[in-house]
């Protein structure tokens, strides 16, 4: 029996240390000091062996960047570093109104070799086309136009040390080179907007629903080919659920920034629960916020529907500003599928700002998003939102 093992081992063993890595791989962050566990790979993990690993490219989309001497992003700076100084072409793309947070870390970063920085004013894109308020608000990168990243972390040293994130690792070529695409349309917009000329609108894209996952984005009118609107995917997704939700986000209103009513998930939501879903919605305390907490309770009256609202204590070493919280942007359908992206769950991010969604059909990444839903939602830092009970509004900056 013992040599019947042995040999079988001895057939297996050269398979599986040839066996190519998974398509896709979730990545996880937690607050330090806290009690959540670390069950998979880190962004301060992953994102330095990334650009190590680099030949040619790194194109970095993000909301805005920030560094601190003597925090967790410095070793991601210093392989970013690295690779532009042995001739990878780097280009950084960040949002023009959080160019404040982000100016003492790009101008460092302008110095390096190799390296060309662009802020784009997003909302500029076609004046008069929308309203006002749309932004830069994805959070992904592609190496060498084949490896791609994307998730709820921001290039921000407090995202890998002091944020609850879920990103995606994508070692999927074919939706990497959609990222790409959003990337280099991006890069240009920009371009065209410094020299004042109008960007016109792509045509209109179904998405294409690979049978393990696919792409989706927003705004509808800049997708490239075969990336389809986040908006009509993410309700389709809602409206198909049949047993269960489990949904994490920073904040959930349905209203725009600008006060607009955006009823969109929330009449989705609402159909769902009515049908017999059950709805578990987690959000930071940051939705303890005026009318948000009331539209969370009154979401909350609704049979087949629980919230909870996570408070994370705050680090030994003092107040650590817009952190301490949690940030992922995940959804979980019947344990089988899993939504992952940039976007928070209210107006404007899906119809109006620049955000990249995941669709995977892969229940073992569905499992590990769920587990760590319901690590959440166990956890001390989670309370449940009642009707009628308003929470303090907590301190961010």
């Amino acid at each position: 029996m013992r040599l019947r093992l042995l040999l079988l081992l001895a057939l297996l063993l050269p398979s599986l240390a040839h066996a190519e890595p998974p398509r896709f791989e979730l990545i996880y962050s937690q607050p330090v000091e806290t009690d959540l566990k670390q069950p998979l790979r880190s962004p301060g993990e992953l994102w330095p062996a990334l650009f190590d690993g680099a030949t040619k490219s790194i194109d970095i989309e993000q909301f805005y960047l920030a560094g601190d001497p003597g925090e967790a992003l410095d070793p991601v700076l210093a392989a970013l570093e690295k690779a532009a100084r042995r001739g990878v072409k780097v280009r950084i793309l960040l949002e023009q109104k959080f160019w404040k947070q982000s100016q003492p870390t790009a101008e460092r970063i302008k110095t390096w070799p190799n390296t060309e920085l662009r802020v784009i004013e997003w909302s500029k894109l076609e004046p008069g086309h929308r309203k006002p308020g749309g932004i830069i608000h994805a959070k992904f990168f592609i190496v060498d136009a084949k490896l791609g990243y994307l998730g709820s972390q921001n290039f921000d040293w407090r995202s890998l040390a002091h944020i609850q994130e879920l990103g995606a690792l994508v070692r999927d070529t074919h939706i990497s080179a959609q990222l790409q695409a959003i990337f280099d349309h991006d890069w240009q917009a920009q371009a065209l907007l410094e020299a004042h000329k109008p960007v016109p609108p792509l045509p209109a894209s179904a998405p294409e629903r690979k049978e393990l996952g696919y792409l989706v984005g927003s705004p509808p009118e800049w997708l490239p080919p075969g990336v389809g609107p986040s908006e009509p995917e993410l309700v389709g997704l809602i409206d198909g659920a049949k047993t269960r939700l489990q949904i994490q986000t920073l904040k959930y209103e349905p209203l725009s920034h600008d006060r607009r009513f955006y009823p969109v998930l929330d009449t989705a939501l609402r159909a769902a629960a009515a049908r017999g879903v059950h709805i578990e919605l987690l959000v930071s305390d940051w939705n303890a916020d005026q009318p948000g907490q009331k539209w969370l309770q009154s979401l909350a009256c609704v049979p087949n529907v629980q919230i909870r609202m996570v408070t994370i204590p705050q680090a030994k070493r003092g107040f650590v500003p817009f952190a301490r919280t949690v940030h992922s942007k995940f959804m979980v359908v019947d344990g089988e599928a899993l939504w992952l992206g940039t976007s928070n769950w209210q107006g404007g991010y899906l119809n109006e700002s620049r955000n990249v969604e995941l669709v995977l059909r892969l229940p073992e990444l569905a499992a590990q998003a769920a587990a760590m839903h319901a690590q959440l939602w166990a956890s001390p830092y989670a309370r449940t939102v009642q009707p009628g009970k308003d929470e303090p509004r907590v301190k961010r900056d």
